[in-house]
């Protein structure tokens, strides 16, 4: 993400199973179900005997907001309701599209991580496309004077430092600033039966990381939305009239398989589990694949040998255009046959020590890293020799703060 260099229910049926709740610490409304908990750490993940819901085919509990409205869609590939892009879906319904907004890799999601994302009319509908990554990643009044509501709608994979929530959040401010009503689909979080890793310092707020969660936050976009409302972390305090549709028949300990790829280089299941331990390591000078056809699940460098698995970056347009060590045969470890699932540092700690044994800087975008981290004492603990136990130990007491904190907001068992 980041880059150093189909069914309807009928509305008597939804207002006999489900209820809008007010938010009383914000302006904020949902539709769930009446019962919500949460879970910390991982557990056996388990299905349903039911296909869930999303958001977006919830046509008929979302439509009372939006029609005869102007409308705003923040999309990308993701924003699909059955076989059918939610732009498209939406303009058969009569509903008027003014504006799509791009976030990070574009409307169509076929951007390299990092690449500037323009503003264009998409061809198709003759809509006009708005980018908000890059310098512009929230629109100026002038770009929100013809919308009354604003949709956001795309596949989150749970990540602190995953750019659409960063995204999500500019959206919502702009949408606060100039009194628009903000509406979220909810989609499943793939990683979202876990809360680990480091909580963020707001002294080191980037667009990697725009919130005081945990790298793995367990929440989906709805809920995050809805905390980042609660808690009142936009800008100057403002909160947003807020409507989340959550999916129904959907639990957290959950497996999901993205149906489709969320961005360019994280293009199976694999990838999105092996996510937040190798994203670290873009702040180094190992590769994590960029450039093949397995990204985020391969490490690998060219100076001195750290596994017996080859592989050699290359140029692929559309993902990784300028890959780390472009060219070089790499020797790593191959990981597409790893069944981890949350947050693994040993590979992190044990690739530090063989530049350590080796005299080469491990840290060489330590400020880039430590963005990535939410601070630089992961940093400081890798140089200090602490072993990954005793610094997954030292998270404890802001995990157990923040999912404390987050229950109010949950949507989901």
């Amino acid at each position: 993400m980041f880059n150093f260099n189909g069914m309807i229910f009928s509305i008597c049926f939804l207002v006999s199973s489900f209820s809008a709740i007010a938010n009383n610490t914000a302006s904020s409304s949902h539709i769930t179900l009446d019962q919500t908990s949460e879970s910390t750490f991982p557990t056996e993940q388990t299905s349903s005997n039911q296909p869930i819901v999303m958001g977006a085919e919830q046509f008929d509990v979302y439509a009372p907001f939006i029609r005869g409205k102007r409308v705003g869609l923040i999309v990308n590939q993701t924003s699909v309701v059955h076989d059918k892009h939610l732009v498209d879906f939406l303009l058969e319904k009569d509903i008027n599209i003014t504006t799509i907004f791009a976030p990070e890799h574009g409307f169509r999601g076929d951007h390299d991580a990092g690449a500037h994302v323009d503003s264009e009319i998409d061809t198709r509908t003759g809509i006009p496309i708005v980018s908000i990554y890059g310098q512009q990643k929230k629109p100026p009044a002038e770009k929100l004077t013809d919308i009354d509501v604003l949709i956001f709608d795309i596949q989150d994979v749970g990540v602190r430092f995953y750019t659409y929530i960063s995204s999500m959040h500019y959206m919502m401010e702009a949408a606060a600033e100039n009194n628009k009503h903000f509406i979220v689909l909810d989609r499943p979080n793939p990683n979202g039966f876990t809360v680990d890793g480091p909580t963020l310092d707001l002294k080191f707020q980037s667009f990697v990381g725009m919130h005081p969660i945990p790298l793995l936050h367990g929440m989906t976009v709805a809920e995050l939305a809805q905390m980042i409302n609660g808690e009142e972390w936009l800008a100057n305090d403002v909160t947003v009239d807020l409507t989340v549709i959550p999916m129904q028949n959907y639990n957290r300990q959950m497996h999901y398989s993205l149906p489709i790829k969320p961005s360019p280089n994280l293009p199976n299941d694999v990838a999105v589990s092996l996510y937040p331990s190798l994203g670290f390591f873009e702040g180094t000078p190992i590769s994590i694949g960029r450039g093949t056809d397995f990204p985020f699940q391969v490490i690998g460098y060219d100076k001195f040998g750290i596994g017996d698995f080859e592989f050699t970056p290359r140029s692929i347009p559309g993902a990784a255009s300028n890959p780390k060590l472009k060219g070089s045969k790499l020797s790593g470890i191959d990981l597409r046959d790893s069944n981890v699932k949350g947050l693994n540092l040993d590979w992190l700690y044990q690739m530090h020590k063989i530049f350590e044994q080796n005299n080469e800087e491990f840290f060489v975008y330590s400020d880039f890293f430590d963005k990535l981290a939410g601070s630089d004492e992961l940093r400081k603990q890798l140089g200090a020799g602490i072993a990954p136990l005793e610094i997954k130990n030292s998270w404890k007491r802001e995990i157990n703060k923040f999912s404390k904190d987050r229950r109010i907001h949950l949507l989901y068992p």
